[in-house]
């Protein structure tokens, strides 16, 4: 008898089981999910097995596209392309120890007429503890370039306007960028001293760390409805000058799926451009 209701019960309780799962996951979840770590995202974000290529919209009009493609740096100062891992039986394209990661962007927007197409690229790279260490910055608006880089281990920001040889640089390091007096006199602009505590904002005027933008950053595990379907995702969002939001939304692996700005602008995976998507 014992074993005859045995398996109905058994049965029974895998059926309660998976409807609780359902429930929770489907329809029981709170509104925005639940909160994830910071540091778990932007994991994801630096070790995705792909790039991230969206289109940028502003007002539903189409300005550009962007590309991000992030890389992770081997011990033997490769690049590899795969998520971090360890190397146990010598199979080919596994990462053997993690160094750094780089992650490379371009693009370009047009905000007026075709030839106005402003192009840009970025590079950045990190440590193996996902510290930045150097950033470089190209923004190409024919015949002007600008490049900006940023180098965390010198301590130093360079500046530099056209191209070679006839270009224009300059170097200014980290604490100079707290004395605007310093730099207007290097950029053969000198000001009298404490003249610029009278022309600039008393929080620039004090220097750069004196600056807060605001920014609470917050992660939530959520949902993506892509049509009809939904689909898992990381919902990331933060305020600026606690007046406008930034909103991020990625997939599991870490792909850019969506990116909402101040200003109406929006940033769309071309993979879903043409399904409606609610973040």
């Amino acid at each position: 008898m014992l074993k005859r209701i045995w398996f109905p019960l058994v049965a029974l309780f895998w059926v309660a089981m998976n409807g609780l799962l359902w429930r929770a996951e489907m329809i029981a979840r709170p509104e925005g999910g639940s909160p994830v770590s910071l540091d778990l995202v932007w994991d994801r974000m630096l070790t995705a097995p792909d790039e991230s290529s969206l289109e940028i919209f502003q007002n539903g009009r189409k300005l550009g596209w962007l590309r991000w493609t992030p890389r992770i740096e081997e011990a033997n100062g490769r690049l590899a392309a795969e998520p971090a891992g360890t190397v146990t039986n010598g199979l080919e394209g596994r990462v053997e120890r993690v160094t750094g990661y780089t992650v490379l962007l371009d693009g370009n927007v047009a905000p007026a007429e075709p030839a106005n197409r402003i192009r840009f690229s970025a590079q950045l790279e990190f440590d193996d503890r996902k510290d930045w260490r150097y950033l470089m910055l190209r923004v190409t608006l024919r015949p002007q370039v600008w490049e900006l880089r940023a180098d965390a281990r010198e301590q130093t920001v360079t500046f530099k306007l056209g191209e070679d040889p006839n270009a224009w640089e300059q170097r200014f390091t980290f604490a100079e960028l707290g004395q605007p007096e310093a730099i207007l006199a290097a950029l053969g602009l000198p000001l009298p001293p404490g003249w610029s505590r009278a022309l600039l904002p008393g929080e620039l005027a004090a220097g750069p760390r004196k600056v807060a933008l605001g920014l609470n950053w917050e992660a939530r595990s959520d949902w993506l409805q892509i049509g009809s379907a939904r689909a898992r995702s990381y919902r990331v969002s933060a305020r600026l000058l606690d007046k406008y939001e930034v909103l991020l939304v990625l997939s599991r692996v870490g792909e850019i799926l969506r990116v909402e700005l101040p200003n109406k602008i929006t940033l769309i995976s071309d993979a879903l451009v043409d399904f409606p998507v609610k973040p």
